[in-house]
């Protein structure tokens, strides 16, 4: 099967600073790659050459096996793609942001209705979109990005800012896209939404990939599960930490309730977010 997205040594420097340094990645179609790691690490940069905002320097792209370079207008046919930051037409009605798209894709045979539906703004079609609030022009760039049935769907944080309802609402929404066999590249900071929606996950750092697999590889890979209990001690609590996985754990657990008092106990295992720092000694925020 041809891969959806295919990087090799893809490259871009903004004067002396190199801000995507030789990456190779490749994204199967029908899969969701999470693009993470923090702001200024090169993952809104890899984003604008693969829609065709930025001409690479060095290496090359391919979306769909059309190259990023020279067949950008046969790829945006074939591609949705939803910023961070909206630029949306706000003095005019949803409804009418959409219909504009549609023109411009030559698409005629969508219902416009039903795909404001979809993204939770039915009933607000025809409000000005400079009355809606954050969420729901991040809803409307989701619809919009949708317009044209893309094959490759390109989010750049497409959650950041929102409420909790709102995120979660745009995180099924890509799911179900998902499912009708959408290739989704998702850049995010978000580890708790990576691990969520992604298949694999590449961790970019200065801009270069530090480490790609699945969030559970990496997890096995570098992370540690850990059993933590809090006891009670006289007037006061503590917490006590035992790895699991080695060969004394079921004599420490069993010592622990038999010694302490043990108010409760939970499994926890290494997060993206430990393991970015792990390897790269930095954060995510």
């Amino acid at each position: 099967m041809e891969k959806a997205i295919v990087a090799t040594d893809l490259t871009y420097r903004y004067g002396n600073l190199t801000a995507v340094d030789h990456i190779s990645f490749e994204v199967e179609a029908g899969e969701i790659l999470g693009f993470l790691g923090p702001n200024g690490a090169g993952k809104t940069t890899t984003f604008k050459m693969l829609v065709g905002l930025l001409k690479p320097m060095e290496g090359t792209a391919t979306v769909l096996g059309m190259d990023v370079t020279h067949e950008i207008k046969k790829i945006q046919r074939h591609i949705g793609v939803c910023f961070e930051y909206t630029n949306l037409y706000e003095e005019i009605s949803a409804l009418e942001n959409l219909k504009l798209f549609a023109q411009l894709h030559g698409v005629s045979d969508i219902d416009l209705y039903g795909l404001l539906e979809k993204v939770g703004l039915g009933g607000k079609e025809k409000d000005r979109v400079a009355t809606y609030s954050k969420g729901m022009k991040q809803r409307l760039m989701i619809a919009r990005a949708l317009v044209n049935r893309p094959k490759v769907l390109f989010l750049d944080e497409p959650t950041s800012g929102l409420d909790p309802v709102s995120a979660e609402d745009i995180r099924s929404i890509i799911l179900e896209e998902k499912k009708r066999g959408v290739t989704v590249f998702l850049t995010t900071h978000d580890m708790h939404e990576a691990d969520k929606l992604s298949d694999h996950v590449a961790f970019i750092n200065q801009g270069k990939i530090v480490a790609l697999d699945t969030p559970h590889n990496l997890k096995q890979q570098y992370g540690k599960r850990k059993v933590r209990a809090l006891v009670e001690r006289g007037d006061t609590t503590e917490e006590v930490e035992i790895e699991l996985d080695k060969q004394d754990t079921p004599e420490r657990v069993f010592e622990l309730f038999k010694n302490e008092r043990v108010v409760t106990m939970h499994t926890q295992e290494a997060t993206l977010e430990d393991i970015f720092i792990q390897i790269t000694g930095r954060g995510l925020a």
